[in-house]
C-alpha cells in the first residue's frame, strides 16, 4: 500500500477520534438530560408525541422494574422485532412496495439477515438495491437500524443504574428508555446527519 495512502487512512482516524472526543460532554450531557427525564430544548416538541406513545401502548412512566423485568421486556421486544423482520423478509414477494417484484428471502437468508440486524450487526450476505424491496428496506432493516441501536442504549443505561443504585431494586423502564432512546437522540441524529449528507451532495437513487 503506497504510504500517502497509509497516511491518509491514519489522518481519517485521527480525525474522526477528535470529532467524537469534542462531542463528549456535549453530546453526554444532552443525552444525560434527555434519558433521565430534566428535558431539554427538544421536549416542547418532542414530548407531546412520547406521551402519546405512552398513553398508544399503556406505559406507566412512573412504574419502574427491576432487573428480571427490565430483562424480559427487552428480551419480548426484540424476540417479536426478529420474528416481524424474518417474516417480512421471508414474504417480500407478496408484499406490498415492490415495484421490481423481488422475491422473498430463502429461509436461511432471511433468518441471518434478521438476527443480524436485531443485533445492531447489519451483515448483509446480498445487495441491498437488487434484492430488498422498498417495504423490507423502510419498514424492516431501517426500523431495526434504530432499535437495535436504542436497545444497546437501554442495555447500558440498566447496567450504569445498577451500578449507582446501590440502595434501589429497580433500573428504570425498559419501555420509557427505549422511547426515549428513539425519539431524543437517534432520531434527530439521523436527520442532522442526513441534512449534512444532502448538503453534500450525497444522496441515494431509487
Amino acid at each position: 500500500m503506497p504510504i500517502m495512502e497509509i497516511l491518509f487512512d491514519i489522518g481519517g482516524m485521527l480525525f474522526l477520534l477528535a470529532v467524537l472526543t469534542l462531542l463528549v460532554k456535549p453530546l453526554g450531557t444532552y443525552m444525560n438530560k434527555c434519558l433521565s427525564g430534566q428535558g431539554y430544548f427538544l421536549s416542547p416538541v418532542l414530548a407531546p408525541l412520547e406521551n402519546l406513545i405512552y398513553k398508544a401502548a399503556d406505559i406507566k412512566q412512573d412504574e419502574e422494574m427491576d432487573w428480571k423485568d427490565y430483562a424480559k421486556a427487552l428480551l419480548l421486544f426484540n424476540g417479536l422485532g426478529l420474528i416481524v423482520l424474518f417474516l417480512i423478509l421471508l414474504l417480500q414477494g407478496i408484499l406490498p412496495l415492490n415495484p421490481q417484484g423481488f422475491p422473498g428471502f430463502s429461509l436461511d437468508l432471511a433468518f441471518n439477515t434478521a438476527v443480524s440486524f436485531v443485533t445492531n450487526t447489519n451483515w448483509q450476505a446480498y445487495s441491498g438495491e437488487s434484492t430488498a424491496s422498498y417495504l423490507t428496506q423502510m419498514s424492516g432493516l431501517a426500523v431495526q437500524n434504530f432499535l437495535s441501536a436504542a436497545t444497546g442504549m437501554c442495555i447500558a443505561l440498566a447496567l450504569i443504574r445498577g451500578f449507582t443504585r446501590h440502595t434501589s431494586q429497580t433500573i428504570g423502564n425498559f419501555w420509557q428508555d427505549m422511547t426515549k432512546s428513539v425519539l431524543y437522540i437517534l432520531l434527530p441524529i439521523s436527520i442532522i446527519a442526513a441534512l449534512l449528507l444532502v448538503s453534500q451532495g450525497v444522496y441515494s437513487e431509487f
